[in-house]
């Protein structure tokens, strides 16, 4: 009986250890500090659905400046990593994208994963940083929020500039945008 006993409460003991485990793997977390990751999933069908562009690593490079022909004349542009054209949306305020649902789809926002600030592989005029709102982390350019287009397929097209009249190729020298005020627009441009 007393061998019953401790055999018994050994499988408890070992089953209570192994639930201990498993619940601290569950809960633990890793980082990493060897190279950045960018995932994102466009279509090859044409379709025109994207996931956003998302970048992890702490203070990793998630915007680059690349030089197109935007409107015939030679423009540099912001990129994200894999050389996607970024655009703002002329709606956004500086702490919230006007971009939700189906457009969210179509203009897929770009999403910083990590800790830190996000960082540009060359040096900008202007300052990148991170706005918490409901698509998560979105990395935000003197305060636009930055998006990319499902309708660009490659690196150096720019088929969203101009759409609607409220999509834009962001520049790097696209101006702060402002706080908005009471009675007052909250663009500067």
């Amino acid at each position: 009986m007393m061998r019953q006993f401790r055999s018994t409460t050994l499988r408890l003991c070992l089953l209570i250890l192994a639930a201990g485990i498993v619940l601290a793997a569950c809960g633990s977390s890793t980082s990493s500090t060897g190279t950045s990751s960018t995932t994102s999933n466009t279509s090859t069908s044409g379709s025109m659905t994207a996931t956003p562009t998302t970048a992890s690593m702490p203070g990793s490079v998630v915007v680059k400046v690349a030089t197109i022909s935007l409107n015939g004349l030679s423009t540099a542009i912001l990129t994200d990593t894999q050389g996607k054209t970024l655009y703002y949306f002329t709606p956004d305020t500086p702490t919230q994208s006007a971009c939700t649902g189906s457009c969210a789809s179509t203009w897929p926002p770009l999403l910083f994963q990590g800790s830190g600030s996000p960082q540009s592989a060359s040096p900008l005029p202007g300052k990148l940083s991170v706005v918490h709102d409901a698509h998560g982390q979105q990395v935000a350019y003197n305060g636009h929020l930055l998006y990319r287009y499902a309708g660009d397929t490659a690196p150096g097209q720019a088929h969203g500039n101009g759409i609607g009249g409220r999509w834009f190729v962001a520049t790097p020298s696209l101006s702060v945008l402002a706080t908005p005020t009471p009675g007052g627009s909250q663009y500067k441009y």
